[in-house]
């Protein structure tokens, strides 16, 4: 709550006139873009995600065993890391524009250019092809435990194929759309590489610069709280998609959804469905990254300083990770052993951090962080004249707090699923030999919720490696993280230089999904 509350004070602080000048100057242009920058993305994703995970759970044609996990790669795949790919794939004389024009006999992109990529349109293309597995998960997971006896009674009485998707399967997904298009929004709204390198002035980017560029933190913080609007917004719209919406399932064992065979066309178009969305998310930014990547090592190998940025990245986001799975351990244990309305109200509240965006969390942490670093060096001056200035500002603990407020959630909530595994006999079998709730939670709990503590665990720790928003406002000076170091080349313009960072990222994220494709 804290970062909240911050934040929110901090805005009040502002001078009188600040609001329309905001308004006037900034809020107008920033506010339109970013809603039609999310309404874009809201489209694509729940589009792509709905008909690729309808046509994997649904029908049988070439490649739909590959695709199946495939189509989760591009969750590998920052947007900010997507953006830089392309701005140099796309570029008037970069592989794709030049090769075209090759083909068609032209010398010169003065006589043949595409459209530029840094647009509008590009960024909510390319952000809705990154972020659609959002989507893509929750409702492919329903389709495969809840849709079969609804789907199969509609067959049989004779709904062919476009009917059934139409009154059947768009109805029976509408929760989980809309808890998955909530996600890619927030993540949408959280991004600020991508939306800077292609031209789109979000809110996002904004905050950034009006913090950074014009010193002006009231401002910053006034436009960080109608972003939080936007993400109550989000929050309320899941809520209400969701709203009488149940499922009473009235088959005493689970059938598995029959398949569909396709054949000729039908089965081509399907392969080409789903193949297309992981071309453009993950296998021509990837296959770039590689090639750059490549050619920066054989003209002058790898850059020294990566190695000490990767351990920069790799040690921040270790002791948040740590940080984060002792207080998720702790927050599951509560809801175990003394479950109440206020245990479960307080569990809510720790799990806010996961809904707000990167940029409002450290502009809310950072008086919070102030606060607490006066009050050290005040108590350290009573014992020494020359007392240090800004400690936790400068080592990189206000950067771990956020972190660890951003991506509790996983941990609270990866590790409560795990615990309500354990049966509540083990509990009591282990109290009726004279076991304490403490000796339980030590004994019982911690050994048999180790795997959902390691999955955890990786999550956060990729989720970490790949933030760029807070990571750019708290990071300490001359510290530089793979995020931070392919963001700066990237706004340079020197791309090969930043390719090896970028693969790092990539190879990185591939963690999660390799472990959500093996749970499916």
């Amino acid at each position: 709550m804290l970062p909240v509350l911050a934040l929110i004070g901090f805005a009040l602080q502002g001078s009188p006139g600040l609001w329309p000048h905001l308004f006037r100057n900034v809020l107008a242009s920033a506010l339109g873009q970013t809603i039609i920058l999310l309404s874009g993305v809201g489209v694509i994703v729940a589009s792509i995600g709905t008909v690729t995970a309808w046509l994997i759970a649904g029908f049988d044609f070439p490649g739909r065993r590959i695709l199946g996990w495939a189509l989760l790669l591009p969750l590998a795949v920052p947007t900010y890391i997507i953006a830089y790919a392309y701005l140099d794939i796309l570029h008037p004389i970069g592989p794709v524009q030049s090769l075209l024009r090759d083909l068609l006999g032209y010398d010169s992109p003065r006589d043949f250019r595409l459209p530029d990529i840094r647009s509008m349109t590009g960024c909510i293309l390319l952000l809705g092809f990154v972020l659609y597995p959002y989507v893509y998960l929750p409702v492919r997971a329903l389709f495969a435990t809840q849709a079969a006896n609804l789907l199969e009674a509609s067959r049989t009485l004779g709904a062919g194929p476009m009917r059934v998707f139409r009154q059947i399967v768009l109805p029976l997904a509408r929760p989980a759309i809309a808890a998955g298009m909530a996600l890619a929004l927030m993540e949408t709204l959280n991004d600020i590489g991508a939306a800077e390198f292609l031209g789109v002035r979000t809110l996002t980017v904004s905050v950034y610069s009006t913090w950074l560029n014009r010193t002006d933190l009231p401002g910053a913080a006034q436009i960080a709280i109608v972003m939080l609007m936007i993400v109550v917004s989000l929050v309320l719209f899941e809520r209400w998609a969701r709203k009488g919406q149940t499922y009473a399932g009235t088959a005493r064992r689970h059938l598995p959804l029959a398949r569909v065979r396709l054949r000729g066309v039908a089965a081509i178009t399907a392969t080409m469905l789903c193949t297309l969305p992981v071309l453009v998310g993950f296998i021509a930014p990837a296959s770039y990254l590689i090639h750059q990547a490549w050619r920066r090592y054989s003209y002058n190998g790898i850059p020294t300083r990566i190695w000490s940025e990767a351990l920069q990245t790799a040690t921040l986001a270790l002791i948040a990770t740590m940080i984060a799975v002792g207080l998720g351990l702790l927050i599951a244990a509560a809801t175990r052993l003394r479950p109440s309305k206020v245990t479960h109200f307080a569990v809510r509240i720790s799990t806010l951090g996961y809904a707000v965006p990167g940029t409002i969390l450290a502009i809310g942490l950072l008086p919070v962080i102030i606060f607490a670093d006066r009050q050290i060096t005040a108590a350290l001056g009573l014992f020494m004249t020359n007392a240090p200035q800004l400690i936790l500002l400068g080592s990189g603990a206000a950067l771990i707090y956020a972190y660890v407020a951003r991506f509790l959630a996983i941990a609270a909530g990866g590790i409560e699923a795990g615990m309500t595994r354990v049966p509540q006999s083990m509990d009591h079998a282990a109290r009726s030999l004279g076991q304490s709730p403490t000796g339980v939670f030590r004994h019982i709990h911690i050994p048999l919720s180790r795997a959902s503590m390691i999955s955890a665990g990786l999550l956060i720790f990729v989720d970490c490696v790949k933030e760029l928003p807070a990571t750019l406002l708290l990071r300490p000076l001359n510290v530089e993280t793979l995020a931070t170091h392919l963001y700066g080349e990237a706004a340079r313009g020197t791309y090969e230089d930043a390719s090896i960072a970028a693969l790092m990222i990539v190879l990185i994220g591939m963690v999660p999904v390799f472990l959500l494709s093996n749970r499916i």
